[in-house]
């Protein structure tokens, strides 16, 4: 079974939602076209409602421009940065804090490549949560008991220890990648890459990634939660009657699949 969207983008570029949602409405075009079902797999709810609902247009990206901004907030500080969005988009500053220097910096690069505030971009054009679907879907969610869920979580920040989690980010450090390069702020990257910095054992954060995976499965779970028509099955199930279970989804009448 073809697969797509894997081991598509560098580790020091800036892959966006944006950019995860025009790659991923061709790859569902062209699997239409060979008159097949396409499978989006994954637990990021960000990504699945920014492919199902679409996104706020935006200018394309600027990359030197967002260098600046960011290099702006490398030598000032993200507060400072928060400050000059407040000055731009006191809506958008107010919305974001202070700390999320990523969304920070788009929403300035967004005002002075548009000419106008992201929050105004917002209010003309709506957001996804009034946005309809745009694709006939059949949402499966795998769901556990909440100790079960975190055991697994636990054993999974081993294994990725046991697999090499430290040589991989000792070796993008020596390959040149910048430190506050997207691809290691992820959950596992940023604690190990704090402690080598720090000049200690990054065996010493194996604790902490295992507490921060736990929340963000928390945040996610709950995101799901909310999301309209999606089904749940018990991820303890084998996977033979999950799959038995789906078929029988997918086989029924598109107005009573989530019934």
């Amino acid at each position: 079974m073809p697969h797509h969207l894997i081991d598509c983008a560098e580790p020091g570029q800036d892959f966006s939602l944006a950019e995860f949602v025009r790659r991923a409405e061709a790859a569902v075009a062209e699997i239409h076209q060979r008159e097949r079902v396409p499978i989006v797999a994954g637990g990021t709810g960000l990504y699945l409602r920014g492919l199902l609902r679409g996104i706020v247009s935006s200018p394309p990206r600027d990359e030197r421009l967002r260098e600046r901004i960011h290099a702006m907030a490398r030598r000032r500080g993200s507060a400072a940065l928060h400050r000059w969005l407040r000055r731009l988009d006191p809506a958008s500053a107010k919305r974001l804090p202070a700390g999320d220097t990523q969304r920070v910096a788009r929403a300035i690069e967004f005002v002075l490549l548009s000419g106008e505030p992201w929050s105004e971009r917002l209010r003309r054009e709506g957001t996804w949560a009034s946005a309809a679907e745009r694709y006939l879907t059949l949402k499966i969610g795998l769901d556990t008991e909440r100790s079960r869920l975190y055991e697994r979580v636990d054993r999974r920040v081993d294994r990725f220890f046991d697999a090499g989690l430290v040589e991989e980010v000792r070796n993008l450090i020596d390959a040149g990648l910048a430190p506050e390069a997207n691809a290691l702020k992820g959950i596992g990257y940023r604690e190990v890459l704090a402690a080598i910095r720090a000049g200690e054992d990054p065996e010493s954060v194996r604790e902490e990634i295992k507490r921060n995976t736990r929340r963000y499965a928390k945040r996610q779970r709950t995101w799901f939660r909310s999301e309209p028509d999606l089904v749940w099955l018990d991820a303890e199930e084998t996977t033979a009657e999950q799959v038995r279970r789906v078929l029988d989804l997918w086989r029924r009448p598109d107005d009573s699949r989530v019934r």
